[in-house]
């Protein structure tokens, strides 16, 4: 790519990270797709396998899958995530950060013209495995692609738009869902499925007028190109300008530095230096399935059941949660970078366990079994509240999900790319997102009987992992926030404990705006003295 075509790139690292992020949307979409369509009797009865009711009479009640094969269903979809992100790290290493991600455009557009067109649960699993190997492959690497093109300042702001955009994607896709329940027949849920495909093509022609990372051009020596990338982005196209100068020699000495000290593979990521980040960066992904917050995304219908909620009643109470999910999670794109990384994690924790116990203890005192066949032919629905505790229960849901979206929301895709060097950046990122889907895809496909044969314990489970996690988080995870990349890097060769380590949004902030000179002050209090008494002979010398 030469300069002429640079010029016609976008730079602005907000423009940029709103077209990328469509990847996160996708995710947003498939989530909301299911929980609103799999409560309709369009749904339940052509995709029947219950005793009650053959077709679309509209006066029989059809049961719908049985409870273990709507599990599979559902897990269908991170199951092949979990296979997309493993794949994503080599197609990422190889192609780069934008081709990677077209080519999950492409193969969401494959996977939801099955679905869309889904004679059976076979047909229908199959397209929503395909959907999941695109999920996987966005999901690691538009992280990646923004981490590696935002300032240190900005740079938890625009990664945790991913987030964003996935609560976007569940909003919309709802709504979208929740209309279409009013039409007779197939299409109420073959229209919705088919729409799916409309932000994987927009996402596909967008990156088209993005720029590539500049740091995984510098790895394959295109430095003009990345030097161009850096200017563009970080300077308005001023090749000259202090910040893009010392960035730029930041991101040469540390390939240099990985060339002649590292053989890159996947098994460097268990090695004595990196085992410990590898952990750290697999446990934000792993804990941020098993908060409990998917389950209460695809099966909120079956919550609100519970509750004695049914019909459109219950569409519209668990489309509320969607709302909150969105206008919470705009606490965390304007103060994340501010808040850091570990604070979020623990308070969110903290208060989600708060509300998972409140959970339980209102289900366990004031709940009873539901009659034989759940509550309206919904064998989930085993358990049943009423009254004033039922109205706690939702708003304790509803204080859950406002808790999650400004933290452990964001934060789960902010933090993982922040934690690992260039030359292992993408796989060890699609390492931590295969963690992610493969804990999505267990409690998907468990949830449902796990409803049926310990009721109101399911949250009792959850809340003790938030609990976990908060303790992990305080005396494991690392603050990452103001720091660069590469500075990341000397913070865990160092081996600074976790606990110690502060947010240094304010120096690099300022150093961004203040000069070179600055800037290496800011940047170099994490610094190895070897390598700053280096830095210092090649200035001298």
């Amino acid at each position: 790519m030469g300069p002429d075509q640079q010029a016609k790139m976008i730079g602005n690292i907000y423009v940029i990270t709103a077209i990328a992020v469509i990847g996160g949307g996708l995710f947003g979409f498939d989530i909301s797709s299911m929980s609103a369509i799999l409560g309709t009797q369009q749904y339940k009865c052509y995709f029947n396998q219950g005793p009650h009711g053959p077709g679309f009479d509209g006066e029989s009640e059809c049961s719908g899958p049985k409870s273990d094969v709507q599990g599979g269903i559902t897990a269908a979809m991170p199951g092949g995530s979990f296979l997309g992100a493993i794949i994503s790290g080599w197609l990422s290493d190889i192609l780069g950060r934008k081709r990677a991600i077209q080519i999950g455009c492409v193969i969401w557009c494959i996977g939801s013209i099955i679905v869309c067109a889904s004679q059976n649960i076979g047909m229908l699993v199959a397209g929503r495995f395909i959907n999941g190997l695109s999920v996987g492959i966005c999901s690691a690497q538009v992280p990646v692609y923004v981490s590696e093109l935002a300032p240190p300042s900005k740079r938890g702001r625009v990664v945790g738009a991913q987030q964003w955009a996935i609560t976007w994607g569940i909003l919309i896709m709802f709504y979208i869902s929740y209309g279409c329940s009013y039409i007779n027949g197939t299409a109420a849920f073959r229209v919705p499925w088919g729409l799916q495909m409309i932000p994987a093509i927009g996402l596909f022609i967008g990156l088209l007028f993005l720029p590539e990372s500049p740091r995984w051009l510098a790895k394959h020596d295109r430095w003009d190109e990345a030097h161009g990338v850096l200017a563009l982005v970080h300077a308005k196209g001023d090749r000259n300008a202090s910040f893009v100068l010392l960035e730029l020699s930041e991101i040469r000495e540390m390939v240099e530095f990985e060339r002649q000290n590292a053989d890159v593979s996947f098994l460097e990521l268990v090695k004595p230096k990196m085992i410990n980040r590898l952990h750290v960066g697999v446990f934000t992904q792993i804990w941020s399935q098993l908060t409990g917050m998917n389950v209460m995304m695809y099966y909120i219908t079956y919550v609100f059941g519970m509750a004695g909620l049914s019909g459109n009643t219950n569409l519209v109470a668990s489309s509320i949660q969607y709302v909150i999910n969105v206008f919470m999670t705009i606490f965390a794109l304007i103060y994340i970078d501010r808040w850091g990384r570990r604070a979020p994690l623990i308070i969110g924790a903290l208060l989600m366990a708060t509300w998972m116990y409140a959970n339980a203890g209102l289900m366990a005192t004031y709940g009873s079994p539901a009659p034989p066949g759940g509550v309206d032919h919904v064998v989930e629905e085993s358990w049943q509240i009423s009254g004033a505790p039922a109205k706690a229960v939702i708003a304790c849901t509803y204080l859950f999900v406002a808790s999650f979206a400004p933290t452990w929301g964001p934060v789960s895709w902010i933090y993982p790319p922040e934690l690992f060097p260039l030359r292992v950046r993408g796989k060890a990122v699609a390492i931590t997102t295969c963690s992610n889907w493969i804990f999505n895809f267990a409690l998907s496909y468990f949830v449902p009987p796990a409803f049926v044969n310990i009721q109101w314990k399911v949250y009792l489970i959850f809340g003790v992992f938030c609990t976990t996690m908060a303790i992990h988080v305080f005396f494991m995870f690392p603050e990452t926030s103001g720091k660069t990349l590469e500075d990341v890097e000397e913070m865990f060769l160092k081996g600074v404990p976790a606990w110690k380590t502060r947010v240094e949004y304010h120096n690099v902030r300022r150093a961004e705006h203040g000069g070179m000179h600055d800037k290496e002050k800011a940047l170099r209090r994490h610094e190895s003295p070897q390598r700053i008494e280096n830095a210092e002979d090649k200035k001298t010398g």
